[in-house]
């Protein structure tokens, strides 16, 4: 993934890029093959960022001994949307990194091979200036 911050403008067009059912279906069956393990380090994430800890029991502890129906109601929903949203960014972040770490290895095995390319074609370059083995 590129190192420079991606401007508001570029955001907002990958974004609508992805509103493409045929580019979103083929990210979406990437996920879901990768699914278990993206699972295990979301809930990694959620837990060493502290999301689900103490504080989230007490507030779900708070909600439940609610006295009013209503007001539960509307806490519970809050609470459940509050949870949503902290694991949908959380998921961003986490496919964000996926992503640098994918381009990564990509990038390395790019510069990888362009580094044994350039090694094959010294070596030959090298030959030809010493005379091949044929011309000896």
């Amino acid at each position: 993934m590129s190192q420079r911050p991606y401007s508001d403008a570029e955001l907002d067009a990958a974004i609508e890029a992805l509103a493409d059912p045929t580019r979103f279906r083929e990210a979406e069956s990437a996920v879901a093959a990768a699914a278990p393990a993206l699972q295990r380090v979301l809930a990694q994430a959620l837990d060493s960022g502290g999301w689900f800890a103490e504080s989230h029991e007490l507030e779900l502890r708070r909600v439940l001994d609610l006295d009013d129906k209503a007001e539960r109601e509307t806490a519970l929903r809050t609470l459940f949307a509050e949870e949503a949203r902290m694991g949908l960014m959380v998921g961003v972040a986490v496919g964000w990194a996926l992503a640098a770490e994918l381009e990564g290895q990509a990038g390395g095995l790019a510069k990888s091979q362009r580094g044994d390319q350039a090694e094959s074609q010294a070596g030959a370059e090298a030959e030809t200036e010493a005379g091949s083995p044929a011309e000896s």
